[in-house]
């Protein structure tokens, strides 16, 4: 019984650890996301324009 029981608590630890693991992951997703969404946006691209700030040595 005894190594049932030490099963079991294992077993309820392990649940609960990954449901925090995946509350983390969703929580982080959802940061990004609304990070992503809330980033103003331009008509032109970024990139582009900062790509080729300083011309090469010659």
């Amino acid at each position: 019984m005894f190594a049932y029981a030490l099963h079991r608590l294992r077993h309820d630890e392990l649940v609960r650890r990954a449901e925090e693991e995946r509350q983390v992951r969703e929580a982080l997703r959802l940061r990004r996301a609304t990070r992503h969404n809330a980033a103003p946006r331009n008509t032109e691209a970024e990139s582009h324009t900062r790509r080729y700030r300083f011309t090469g040595a010659a």
